[in-house]
């Protein structure tokens, strides 16, 4: 592991903002903070957003300046990504950004019914070759649903026309409830109309420089 891991991973231990549960605490079991996240993190009983697969928290961040009335959640297994977004939240002092450490395939043990009230899937690995595994399949579908409201709101955002098309059939064929759907939400003016789809982050900006579409999808189980 390079030095410059190594110092992440030691001034994210610092941060108050960024939570890493080890593995006995989410593997087959309910975590401590699991329906008390307000209570315990937050301190407020604004609504809960969740950012999966975050990366460097760029969109949490940006979510969470944007809407300061709400408390934004990002969560990754790469702690060497993590802690930009962190670092940010620590200095910058933002009271409504957590940042969680833990494979998504345990997010059932951290939140409990009804404590989100929306998820975002920004550039989520599309798995070619594993449907499984990508995070609007059935499987992590099922899962959101033990903790999304029920009014609750799933967005997804990708350069992948892979990951794009095969959200769309998850939700037809999962009875789910399609509210938008765009194949590329700034050649069609919707990133314009709704400002907060228009937050870049670098590889969003990498791919739109390849001249790559981003697309879209916003939908309720």
């Amino acid at each position: 592991m390079g030095k410059d891991k190594i110092r992440k991973f030691k001034e994210n231990e610092t941060f108050r903002c960024l939570i890493q549960p080890p593995m006995d605490e989410v593997l087959g079991k309910e975590h401590p903070l699991k329906g008390n996240w307000d209570k315990e993190v937050f301190h407020n009983g604004n609504p809960i957003v969740l950012e999966l697969g975050c990366g460097k928290g760029e969109y949490t961040i940006a979510l969470a300046e944007r809407f300061p009335e709400k408390n934004f959640i990002g969560v990754d297994i790469k702690g060497a990504r993590l802690w930009k977004g962190a670092k940010y939240a620590h200095e910058h002092n933002m009271p409504n950004v957590a940042f969680l450490r833990t494979r998504i395939d345990f997010i059932d043990s951290l939140f409990g019914p009804d404590e989100v009230s929306e998820i975002w899937l920004t550039f989520s690995d599309p798995q070619p070759k594993k449907p499984n595994k990508r995070l609007s399949s059935p499987i992590f579908l099922e899962r959101y649903s033990h903790f999304l409201k029920k009014d609750g709101i799933m967005h997804l955002k990708t350069d992948s026309q892979l990951l794009h098309e095969s959200t769309l059939e998850v939700i037809k064929e999962g009875g789910h409830i399609l509210l938008e759907a765009d194949n590329d939400i700034y050649g069609s003016g919707l990133a314009e109309r709704e400002p907060l789809l228009s937050i870049k982050t670098f590889y969003e900006s990498m791919f739109l420089a390849e001249g790559k579409p981003i697309t879209y999808v916003r939908w309720r189980l």
